[in-house]
Parts: C-alpha cells; sequence; structure tokens
C-alpha cells in the first residue's frame, strides 16, 4: 500500500462505507459476528474467585480488555480491506486473513499466523473451558442447577464441569462451523446484553434505589440506546441460531418454571458474595 500508493493507499474511508457494496442489512448481521471478537471481556467475570482483590482487578481487565482489542480488531481489519479491498476475490473466507499475510509477508508471515492463531485458539479456548466450568460449579452451588454441578476434586477444580464442556465443545467443533457456531453463541449473548439494558432502566428509572438521584444520561439515554441497538444485532442474527437459540432458551423457562413451582416463588439467586 505504502509502497505503490504512498499516503492515499494507507488512509482511505472505503473500509468504512463503500457505496457500491454498502447494505445496512449486511451491516446488521456482520456486526453480530465481529461482536464474538468482544465477549470475552464478561467472560473475566467468571474467574473472580480465582484472582487477588477481584473488586479492583476484574473492572479494570474488563475495560483494558474492550479497549486493546477494540484498537487492535480496528487496526488489523482495517489493514487488511486496503491490502485486498474486494473481498468477493478471496477463494475461501474462512482463510482470508491468512490470504492477506501471505500476499503482505509471503510465506514466513503466513505461517507464523498460522502458529500464533493455533497458540491464541487454545488459550482462548482453556480460558473459556474453565470460565464456563466456574459457572455451572457457581450455579450449581447455589441450588440454580443440580447439585452435581457443584462438585470439586480435592484440589477444588470443577473436573466434571470441565469435562461436560470439554465433550459439548468437541461435538460442537465436529458439527459447526465458525459461522453458526458464532451465531449461536451471539443469540445467548446479545438476550443477555438486552436483560443488563432493560435490568439498568428497570433498577435506576422506574425503581430507584432509596436517595439515588437520576442522572437521565447514565440512568435512561445511555441504556435504552444500548438496549435498541443490542436488539438490532439481536434481530438481525440468522434464522437458524434464532431458531436454536429459541428452543434453548424455552427449555430454560421450563426448566424455571419447574423450580419455581409455575413462577408461584422467586428463582434461585446466585450468591456473588462467595
Amino acid at each position: 500500500m505504502w509502497v505503490h500508493q504512498g499516503w492515499v493507499g494507507l488512509f482511505s474511508t472505503e473500509p468504512f462505507y463503500n457505496p457500491r457494496t454498502f447494505n445496512l442489512g449486511a451491516v446488521g448481521t456482520a456486526t453480530s459476528l465481529a461482536a464474538l471478537t468482544y465477549i470475552g471481556f464478561d467472560g473475566i467475570t467468571t474467574l473472580s474467585e480465582d484472582v487477588k482483590d477481584p473488586k479492583r482487578t476484574v473492572p479494570l481487565s474488563i475495560v483494558l480488555v474492550c479497549v486493546l482489542i477494540g484498537l487492535c480488531a480496528f487496526v488489523q481489519v482495517y489493514l487488511a480491506q486496503r491490502v485486498w479491498p474486494d473481498y468477493a476475490t478471496f477463494k475461501d473466507l474462512d482463510t482470508a486473513f491468512f490470504d492477506v499475510c501471505e500476499l503482505v509477508g509471503g510465506k514466513a508471515l503466513f505461517n507464523a499466523l498460522a502458529l500464533i492463531m493455533a497458540v491464541a485458539c487454545l488459550g482462548s479456548a482453556l480460558t473459556g473451558q474453565v470460565g464456563a466450568a466456574r459457572i455451572l460449579f457457581g450455579m450449581g452451588r447455589d441450588n440454580a442447577l443440580p447439585r452435581f454441578f457443584a462438585r470439586l476434586d480435592r484440589r477444588n477444580n470443577p473436573v466434571l464441569n470441565i469435562w461436560i464442556i470439554g465433550v459439548l465443545c468437541l461435538a460442537g467443533a465436529l458439527l459447526l462451523n465458525y459461522e453458526k457456531a458464532a451465531t449461536l453463541i451471539n443469540f445467548g449473548a446479545f438476550l443477555a446484553f438486552l436483560g443488563v439494558n432493560a435490568a439498568v432502566l428497570r433498577e435506576f428509572v422506574f425503581r430507584p434505589p432509596p436517595r439515588h438521584k437520576r442522572n437521565w444520561l447514565f440512568d435512561l439515554v445511555s441504556p435504552a440506546l444500548a438496549f435498541v441497538f443490542c436488539l438490532w444485532i439481536w434481530i438481525k442474527l440468522p434464522t437458524p441460531a434464532q431458531v436454536v437459540g429459541g428452543i434453548w432458551c424455552a427449555a430454560g423457562i421450563c426448566y424455571t418454571a419447574i423450580m419455581t413451582r409455575g413462577f408461584r416463588r422467586p428463582p434461585t439467586m446466585i450468591d456473588l458474595n462467595v
């Protein structure tokens, strides 16, 4: 880019808006897929019981992950688009970034990226597996799920949960490609984000705590806009993800109905102070 075109090749508005290919619906679908990059920030909270001074380190880690991953993803995707502007010419979209790296740095950069991706995916998978196992442990400990999820080995690790998550991940890797898996994850993730923003509106606008002084920007405008944005992305998810996610969500609602005797008693709340 720089060698052949100089500043004009390096800086352009085309990665953000190309009138020839722009489609708002496609942007919504792509946004839901790209959001998977950031979902790890909330996964940090699942490791709160395993770190020192979690009240300080966990919020700081969440913010740093969002900022750093956002900057890295922005720079990488922007430069990749400048190197290879026409995405329709990729041989395989699943390996598009590898093709860009080979174009830029030859086989050396291609092989280096393959090694980095292998190490990064292994670390990400292990972290996600442990985090999910900890969530199951916490829900089992507080009777939100059956008690066998609360089992620990002699080293205080939820080994049974780790095995369950591992088997499910293996089955998913064999049956689903990246796009299908990402959209399924995003169904639950954005449904949770909708719930978080709705909870903010409920707790600080409609049922404010005693002596709470309303801040309309942070209590109403910000969560309302976030709710609408997340709802827009959630609606744009592919139909298979909505169907499978809807079935899973319905199963969870049925389980909650059984545990609460038809919603006649409050559901079990997880104790976050343990």
